[in-house]
C-alpha cells in the first residue's frame, strides 16, 4: 500500500545547506547586475547579504554549529507555516446554557486567557464586540504608545466603548451592559479557544462592576466591530462562525461554537446580512413576514422587521390564540408572557419568513412551560415602546435553540439549518 503525502514547496522553507565559509567578497558576484527578468538569489548569511552582521560582530562558527543554527531557524519557520496551514482547520468550542452552571441567563463557552492561562466561562454575545473578564489587581501594559494608540482608536469608535481615557499606564473605559455598569482597563494577552491560541488579544480587564447583569466570568463579543473576535482573528477564521444553542434547560456543554469556514453545514438556507451604518457591528436580516399555521399574519407595513415590535407581536399573538386547539380557551399571564394556558394545548406552527428562506420553529422554540408543567405560554413578547426599541425586532436565544446559525460575514449572509444540539 502506498501513502500519498502532501508536499508544500516554499522558497527558503528548509535551508539545510550551510553557507559556504570559503566564499569571499572578491569571488562573489555581489555587484553583478540582474539581467532581464532574472534576479540573483543570495543566502541570507552569504557575504553578499545585507543581513550579514558586520565583521566586528561576526562569531566564528563550525560547520556543525551552522547546521544546528539553521535547523533551529527551520523549526521556527515550520511552526509558522503549520499555523498558516491550520487556518482551514475546524475549531469547535462547546457551548452550554449558563442557567445551571453560572446562574446566568446566557450561553457560555470555555476560554483560557492570560499568562499563565486561566479558564473562564464566558458568555457569548453577538450584540457586543469587546471581550472582558474580571481581573484582580491592575492590568498594565508596558508600552505607553500602544495604550494611547488603542485609546485613540477607541475614541473613533466611541459608540462601542464610550469615553476612553488614556494615562501613562492604562487605557480605561466605562460601559453599560443591561442594567449594569462596568469600569475596565484595556489589556492584551493570549486567549485560547478550543486548541487555538491567539496571542496579543485585546480585551477589557474589569476593575469594577455594579448591578447583576454582568456575566460573572466575563463576555466574549461576536459582533463585527474592531475589537470583536471576528476582527482580531480575521486571518485565522476568515470572519466566519456558527453556533448551535442547546436547550436552556440543558446543563452540559452539548452546543457548539464553530469557528472558521471549515466544517460548516453544506445543506443550509441563507438570507442576506444587512448592515446598519449607525450600528455597523450588529447583525441585521430582512424579515418579511410571520406565518402562524397556514396564515401569513397581516403585519402593518410601517414596522421594520423572542421580542417583536408591538404591532407585529399583537398580530402574531392574536393569530396564535385563534389557531390554538382546543378552541376559545381562556388565556392568562405569567411574568412578561400574556398568552398562557392552564390546560394541554395543540399549538399552530410558527414560521419566520426572511428574504430567501423560511424557518419553521418546533414547538420547543416558542412554548415555555411552568416548572410543574401545568401552564404553557407563548414565549414571545412585545418590545418596550421606549422610542429606541419601537422599530427593532429581536429573534432571541429560545427561538434559535437546536438550530445551526451561520454568520458568513465575507459573503454577507446568514444561514440557518436544523440541528439537534441538546
Amino acid at each position: 500500500m502506498s501513502t500519498s503525502l502532501p508536499l508544500l514547496l516554499l522558497l527558503s522553507l528548509l535551508s539545510l545547506s550551510p553557507p559556504s565559509h570559503s566564499l569571499t567578497p572578491s569571488s562573489s558576484p555581489c555587484t553583478a547586475p540582474d539581467h532581464s527578468s532574472t534576479l540573483q538569489v543570495f543566502h541570507v548569511s552569504s557575504p553578499c547579504s545585507p543581513f550579514k552582521p558586520p565583521p566586528a560582530q561576526q562569531q566564528p562558527t563550525s560547520w556543525q554549529d551552522s547546521i544546528l543554527q539553521i535547523q533551529s531557524q527551520d523549526q521556527d519557520r515550520l511552526q509558522y507555516l503549520s499555523s498558516l496551514a491550520a487556518i482551514g482547520r475546524k475549531s469547535v468550542v462547546p457551548i452550554a446554557s449558563g442557567r445551571q452552571i453560572v446562574q446566568s441567563a446566557t450561553y457560555v463557552v470555555r476560554a483560557k486567557i492570560g499568562t499563565p492561562a486561566q479558564t473562564f466561562l464566558m458568555a457569548v454575545d453577538t450584540s457586543n464586540d469587546a471581550a472582558w473578564v474580571p481581573c484582580s489587581g491592575s492590568c498594565l501594559w508596558f508600552c505607553w504608545e500602544v495604550v494611547c494608540c488603542l485609546c485613540l482608536e477607541l475614541i473613533v469608535w466611541s459608540w462601542m466603548v464610550p469615553n476612553p481615557t488614556c494615562t501613562a499606564t492604562a487605557c480605561s473605559f466605562n460601559l453599560t451592559y443591561g442594567g449594569s455598569t462596568v469600569a475596565a482597563d484595556l489589556s492584551q494577552d493570549t486567549i485560547t479557544l478550543a486548541t487555538d491560541a491567539v496571542p496579543g488579544y485585546t480585551f477589557g480587564c474589569i476593575q469594577k462592576a455594579t448591578g447583576n447583569s454582568v456575566p460573572p466570568q466575563g463576555l466574549l463579543g461576536l459582533g463585527r466591530g474592531p475589537l470583536s473576535l471576528l476582527s482580531q482573528t480575521q486571518s485565522l477564521y476568515q470572519s466566519t462562525f456558527s453556533y448551535c444553542l442547546p436547550s436552556f434547560k440543558s446543563a452540559n456543554f452539548s452546543g457548539s461554537l464553530r469557528l472558521g469556514p471549515k466544517g460548516q453545514p453544506i445543506r443550509i438556507k441563507y438570507t442576506q446580512l444587512l448592515r446598519n451604518p449607525r450600528r455597523s457591528s450588529l447583525y441585521y436580516v430582512n424579515m418579511i413576514g410571520v406565518r402562524v399555521g397556514r396564515k401569513i399574519v397581516d403585519i402593518p407595513p410601517s414596522t421594520v422587521f423572542s421580542r417583536l415590535v408591538q404591532p407585529v407581536y399583537t398580530a402574531v399573538r392574536d393569530e396564535f390564540r385563534r389557531r390554538v386547539t382546543p378552541k376559545n380557551l381562556p388565556v392568562s399571564s405569567l411574568g412578561g408572557f400574556d398568552t398562557c394556558y392552564n390546560v394541554a394545548i395543540v399549538p399552530p406552527t410558527i414560521t419566520l419568513m426572511f428574504t430567501g428562506m423560511n424557518v419553521t420553529l418546533p414547538a420547543d422554540n416558542f412554548l415555555i412551560h411552568s416548572t410543574a408543567g401545568s401552564t404553557t405560554c407563548l414565549a414571545m413578547a412585545a418590545s418596550p415602546s421606549d422610542g429606541v426599541n419601537s422599530v427593532l425586532n429581536v429573534i432571541a436565544n429560545m427561538q434559535q435553540q437546536n438550530h445551526r446559525i451561520l454568520f458568513d460575514v465575507p459573503n454577507s449572509r446568514l444561514g440557518v439549518s436544523r440541528e439537534t444540539c441538546t
